[in-house]
């Protein structure tokens, strides 16, 4: 055992790899199976991650987590900020902006509303608990937008750990009610068709919360929900940092 665990700590990073492969997998076969897909596998699995973040938090009274756990310090390569920056990247590389165009006016529309009404809403609760400075006001909107927009925000304006921890829970919440909620909403705005999806996906932007929602509504919606969703996420990474902070620094006053 201990030339096992030796093994796995000189190669942390790739166990990392296997560690996050195992929760992936046991996270959408949980959903499949407990759910019938309806609370989608990617929510599941960052749920599990932040149960056992925080279990690790309490066996070594460290600020890392699992990573802080010799065997497990591959998971702070993994889940650092290159890494997954690289993974937003490649994604957004996969994007064809000749798609966005199939759905109009209505789907610019709605990923401009989308986007700036998350970081309003998010900004203004942010404000109502105390947080008056334009980088955490601008991190929590960017939460607000998707969990993936807020750590990338703020990291790019320096905003502490415990914000950045913060947004990613106020995303996370965003993406699980999107999740559940669809379905419910869905006959009463009209989620019934391509083009809706498209709008709908630019509006909400969180997609996973949107691909599970528009799978449990109808799955032949969900690649026109997802694609509009994944231009939400990289359009929020650019305007996070740049336009809406100098924005909010405007109104706050610096």
């Amino acid at each position: 055992m201990e030339l096992i665990s030796e093994v796995l700590i000189k190669n942390g990073l790739l166990f990392a790899f296997l560690v996050v492969g195992a929760v992936m997998w046991a996270s959408y076969f949980l959903s499949h199976k407990l759910t019938n897909g309806r609370f989608h596998g990617s929510a599941v699995a960052i749920i599990a991650g932040l149960v056992l973040a925080y279990i690790g938090g309490l066996f070594t009274g460290g600020s890392k987590g699992m990573a802080d756990i010799p065997l497990f310090a591959g998971l702070g390569i993994m889940g650092g900020a290159m890494l997954r920056d690289f993974a937003i990247v490649s994604t957004a590389y996969g994007v064809d902006l000749g798609e966005i165009r199939r759905s109009g006016l209505v789907g610019v529309l709605s990923l401009i509303l989308g986007i700036f009404i998350s970081f309003i809403v998010g900004a203004v609760i942010a404000l109502m608990f105390g947080y008056t400075d334009a980088v955490s006001m601008t991190t929590l909107g960017a939460g607000a937008a998707t969990y993936i927009v807020g750590p990338v925000t703020g990291t790019a304006l320096g905003a502490s750990s415990e914000i950045v921890a913060l947004s990613v829970a106020a995303g996370l919440v965003k993406s699980v009610l999107v999740m559940i909620g669809t379905p419910f909403i869905a006959p009463l705005i009209g989620l019934n068709n391509p083009k809706a999806a498209m709008a709908y996906g630019g509006l909400m932007g969180t997609t996973s919360g949107v691909a599970g929602g528009l799978a449990a509504t109808d799955k032949r919606l969900v690649p026109y929900g997802a694609m509009t969703a994944t231009f939400y996420t990289g359009l929020g990474c650019l305007l996070g940092p740049s336009v809406i902070y100098f924005l909010i620094r405007g109104v706050m006053g610096g």
